[in-house]
């Protein structure tokens, strides 16, 4: 039996036995779990292993390169600039980024970037994985290429780039990148050990990744089917996924851990995660430090899309940052306020604002589904179960 280290409240012992059956049932190699509610830390828990080889624990300060959990902490920057009136989600990104209004773009607005609408969902321009990690030359294709559908008519999984568009809308507003802004402003008063963009002498904490079993055919059959249910034309998935391919190998590299890509390549843990992502279902507020209004904290759940993506070919719908409850993720409450988004290979954040519950889940044995899977959602399920019963 792998051992569960940390501390919880009595009441959410389930969520201990959940994360036990996950290394059980589901191949667990490491992982750690977080919930806030009411402001209060109640489970901070980790345990299993760094490694496939099962050779060093997971501690309470390891940490993992997220994927697209990462999103959601490029999307609180964001959010905090225009809770202090410096950033406007309804302005015309040229009004911050003058280069941007060309080929189609002029009437693109902040909001658009923020919910995966804009029609820029890849770079137009061949890319490997290490020049996506060239600030100057990947911000500068995007913002010379049009959109591959019209703004703001649907959703189009913005994979790898949308930290870049954001992010370069936060480096005209403040001047500074957007992991410097989201590190001084946000991460370092909460004290929070999340990271876009890591030093060198913190490498020796990093669980790497385990790319999921199973070869890259098995994945395009998966995307062929998609394609015939939905019977949508996989040219915008197919530029916005093979440009460049993503490879789970480049979290490995000192190249990808020392790079700013606010997209994908965040490093934390479920605790860290969670400290951040509170301010959402805690009313903007965490260890008496206010970040977000409510007004700012609504403008998440204003919906901006709602249909099958035309990246992701699965049923999305998207406020302002977040990803919103939809069917088919039976494991999100579809009732009141509640945001989410995860990363590759399933890690998983929620917010939920009428219960002011925040669920972080963070591992390093990545699986292939899309939007979570069950070991994340026993995790949420055990939750609230905890919740109802207490």
């Amino acid at each position: 039996m792998t051992e569960i280290s940390g501390h919880y409240e009595d009441r959410f012992i389930g969520v201990v036995d959940a994360m036990q059956a996950n290394f059980e049932n589901h191949g667990e190699v490491g992982a750690s779990v977080a919930v806030v509610h009411e402001g209060e830390m109640v489970v901070d828990i980790w345990g299993g292993h760094t490694s496939e080889e099962k050779t060093e624990a997971w501690q309470e300060d390891t940490i993992v390169n997220v994927w697209s959990t990462t999103k959601t902490m490029m999307a609180i920057s964001a959010l905090v600039l225009a809770d202090r009136g410096e950033l406007d989600m309804f302005r015309p990104v040229a009004d911050y980024w003058p280069e941007f209004a060309v080929n189609g773009k002029e009437r693109i607005e902040v909001r658009h970037l923020m919910s995966h609408t804009s029609g820029v969902s890849g770079w137009a321009e061949p890319l490997t994985m290490q020049e996506v990690c060239d600030w100057e030359k990947s911000t500068a294709i995007l913002a010379a290429q049009e959109p591959w559908w019209e703004p703001g008519t649907a959703s189009g999984y913005h994979m790898l780039n949308q930290g870049h568009l954001v992010g370069e809308v936060v480096r005209r507003v403040t001047g500074q990148s957007l992991g410097t802004f989201f590190a001084q402003e946000i991460a370092n008063p909460l004290d929070a050990d999340f990271h876009i963009g890591l030093n060198e002498n913190e490498f020796h904490r990093i669980s790497n990744v385990m790319y999921p079993s199973g070869d890259s055919s098995d994945q395009l059959e998966l995307f062929r089917e998609a394609v015939e249910v939905h019977k949508m034309n996989p040219e915008v998935a197919m530029k916005t996924f093979m440009n460049p391919a993503p490879d789970a190998n480049s979290a490995w590299t000192d190249w990808w851990r020392k790079a700013e890509v606010p997209a994908a390549n965040g490093h934390g843990n479920a605790r860290s995660v969670a400290k951040i992502q509170a301010l959402i279902s805690n009313g903007g507020e965490m260890y008496g430090k206010k970040f977000l209004s409510g007004e700012t904290i609504d403008l998440i759940f204003q919906e901006q899309s709602n249909g099958i993506d035309l990246v992701l070919f699965t049923p999305l719908r998207f406020g302002i940052g977040y990803g919103l409850p939809v069917d088919d993720l039976p494991f999100l409450r579809k009732d009141g306020k509640v945001c989410f988004w995860g990363g590759w290979g399933g890690s998983l954040i929620i917010n939920d604002v009428d219960n002011n519950l925040t669920i972080s889940y963070m591992m390093n044995r990545m699986l292939t589904s899309v939007m979570g899977d069950e070991r994340g959602a026993a995790i949420v399920e055990a939750t609230y179960k905890a919740l109802e019963e207490s």
